[in-house]
């Protein structure tokens, strides 16, 4: 499956069954995975690594 229908999928979901508050949990899950993966070969990670 691919990602544009992954996402696809969630979305038709959320509208189906009103779980509109999974939104902004998958929106933080989303930054802060970015933000780790971005900064596992950064300087800056050790940084980022004691926020957590």
């Amino acid at each position: 499956m691919s990602q544009h229908g992954l996402s696809r999928e969630m979305w038709m979901f959320m509208q189906e069954r009103k779980k509109w508050w999974l939104v902004p949990l998958i929106i933080v899950m989303t930054v802060i995975g970015s933000l780790l993966v971005l900064a596992q070969g950064s300087v800056l990670a050790p940084f980022i690594y004691t926020i957590f």
